[in-house]
C-alpha cells in the first residue's frame, strides 16, 4: 500500500540479496509500504521478471503477463552480479530493459544503471500501466525525475509492438543522439572588419608631423 493508501492491482515481487543499504534501498522501502513482496531463492514467479540474465527485452506485448501475473525484480548491486545465483531465480518470462537513464541518487545520469523502483516503473510505462508506474515513483522524492528524463523514450517504446521493434527504436534513438552530438556547433564570433562600419575621420597634423587629436 502506498503512502496515501493506494494499491497495485497485480503482484509485485523481488528477490533481495541484501547488497544495498536498507535505508537507501528502493526495494526495501516499497516492502515497508507493502507495495512489494520478498521472494525466496528458488521460488517460481509466473509474471515478468527483470533480470540482467534475461534474453528478451520487455515490450508492450508483455502487458497481459503483467496484468495476469504481475512483475518482479532482482534486487542486487550492479557491482556484485557475480554473487547472485541467477540459475535459482525461476520464471518463464525473464526480461531485460531497453536503454534508459537512471535518476536515482546513487547512479544519477548513468544509462542502464536503474535501481529497483526505476526498473519496475519503466516496465509499467512500457506495458501501458502509466498510473501504476507513477504510483511507484511517487513514493520517492526524486521519482518524478526518472520519468521526466526518459519521457521521450517511454513514448517511443510504447508505440512498439514487440521486443524486436523495441530494440530497433532504441538503436534509432541512440543513432539520433550520436548524430546530434557530432553536429558542429555554431559559435558567436565578433564581426570582421568588413562587417563593421567606421566613421571617416579627417586627420590633422602639426608642424612636427604629430597627429592632432
Amino acid at each position: 500500500m502506498s503512502q496515501d493508501g493506494r494499491k497495485l492491482p497485480f503482484p509485485v515481487g523481488m528477490w533481495d540479496f541484501g547488497h544495498c543499504d536498507p535505508k537507501r534501498c528502493s526495494g526495501k522501502k516499497l516492502e515497508r509500504l507493502h507495495m512489494i513482496s520478498s521472494l525466496r531463492v528458488g521460488q517460481r514467479f509466473q509474471g515478468i521478471v527483470l533480470t540482467p540474465k534475461g534474453t528478451k527485452t520487455v515490450s508492450p506485448m508483455d502487458r497481459q503477463y503483467v496484468k495476469d501475473h504481475g512483475l518482479a525484480v532482482v534486487e542486487c548491486s550492479w557491482a556484485k552480479l557475480d554473487q547472485v545465483p541467477f540459475g535459482r531465480i525461476k520464471s518463464p518470462h525473464e526480461r531485460l530493459l531497453p536503454f534508459l537513464v537512471a535518476a536515482n541518487p546513487v547512479n544519477y545520469g548513468k544509462p542502464y544503471k536503474l535501481n529497483c523502483v526505476e526498473a519496475l516503473a519503466a516496465t509499467l510505462f512500457i506495458t501501458g500501466f502509466e498510473d501504476e508506474g507513477h504510483l511507484l515513483l511517487d513514493q520517492f522524492g526524486w521519482g518524478h525525475a526518472f520519468y521526466d528524463i526518459n519521457e521521450e523514450l517511454f513514448e517511443r517504446y510504447k508505440q512498439c509492438t514487440d521486443a524486436q521493434s523495441i530494440l530497433q527504436e532504441q538503436e534509432k534513438y541512440l543513432q539520433e543522439m550520436q548524430e546530434e552530438k557530432e553536429k558542429p556547433r555554431e559559435m558567436d564570433l565578433p564581426p570582421s572588419d568588413s562587417e563593421e562600419e567606421y566613421e571617416e575621420v579627417e586627420l590633422k597634423f602639426d608642424k612636427f608631423g604629430n597627429t592632432i587629436l
